[in-house]
């Protein structure tokens, strides 16, 4: 650890998530009467910040919001977690937001994304904050923001032996080249199939995607498997955490909570599969709660949560 506190910073997205609450998913062509609509704080750089944050780590965010009344919310946000936001530019294209639908008698939803300012996230920004990714002990990265720009932000960090987790969220293709930058990518079931053509509904279908992905370049792969937990492979062998049951009332931001407890417990240097468990407990109580940001859990309630294993 090359800090006294574990310190991270986070390239990515900042969004309004508008939340439509309804009995159920809708079908195509459906009208469905919701039950109720709230605004929270989002995007996956923004949920992924506060996740590590509130679990104990210094984080520092990287990204863009909009000269608008949401970009002083997502600062607000940030300010209330203690993020440095000193490398938040304002843009004039709007603050990104999303629309979320959420289903009340599965917790499970669907979500479309207008990026505005986090499009525009540049390679030049990423440079402006070269110091504070050479000094970090992780770099977290997601595909919310334009690829370039993420990748040479991992260019930076690897040139100065700060880790690099990449969340491949929304999944797309990624070269050899790209993936060799992380340290550890970290998809989702669904995912990591649509990166490998693999189905991952299987455990052999899991490690099979696994493998592939490492083969692709990745060093080491982290995948969530929802209510089947984690799978681990690296040239260390293969690990598997177990996922810690809830009662799910929102699984949105359920994965960025997971990659923020990942993240912790990498930057505190804990051996991989303590960080693995930081994860699944961090992601298993923000199914707990609605909305985003509000659903990730502080120090106090992860380390309740794991009782004698954190």
């Amino acid at each position: 650890m090359k800090n006294a506190q574990p310190t991270i910073v986070v390239v990515g997205s900042l969004n309004s998530d508008l939340v439509f609450r309804a009995p159920r998913l809708l079908a195509p062509g459906e009208t469905l009467t919701g039950t109720g609509f709230d605004e929270f704080a989002g995007g996956k750089g923004l949920n992924q910040a506060v996740a590590a944050a509130r679990l104990g780590a210094r984080v520092a965010m990287v990204g863009r919001v909009g000269a608008d009344g949401y970009g002083d919310r997502l600062l607000a946000t940030l300010a209330e977690a203690q993020i440095d936001a000193a490398a938040v530019g304002r843009d004039p294209a709007g603050s990104g937001l999303a629309f979320i639908i959420v289903s009340e008698s599965t917790g499970e939803n669907i979500i479309g994304i207008l990026p505005r300012a986090n499009g525009n996230l540049s390679i030049a920004d990423v440079e402006a904050a070269a110091d504070a990714i050479a000094a970090a002990d992780v770099l977290m990265l997601q595909l919310e923001v334009p690829v370039a720009t993420s990748v040479r932000a991992a260019e930076i960090a690897r040139a100065h032996g700060t880790r690099v987790i990449l969340n491949p969220a929304p999944a797309q293709p990624l070269s050899r080249d790209v993936l060799a930058l992380c340290d550890f990518v970290t998809p989702n079931e669904g995912e990591a199939a649509r990166l490998t053509g693999i189905p991952t509904d299987t455990d052999d279908g899991a490690r099979a995607a696994a493998e592939a992905l490492r083969e692709q370049g990745a060093a080491a792969v982290v995948m969530t498997l929802g209510g089947r937990g984690v799978y681990a492979l690296s040239a260390d062998g293969e690990r598997r955490a177990p996922a810690f049951p809830v009662k799910v009332v929102d699984t949105t931001a359920a994965g960025d909570a997971f990659s923020g407890g990942l993240a912790f417990g990498l930057a505190s240097e804990l051996p991989l599969d303590a960080a693995l468990r930081w994860g699944c407990a961090a992601g298993a109580l923000a199914c707990t709660r609605l909305g985003a940001v509000p659903s990730l859990p502080s120090q106090a309630e992860a380390r309740a949560l794991l009782g004698g294993q954190a």
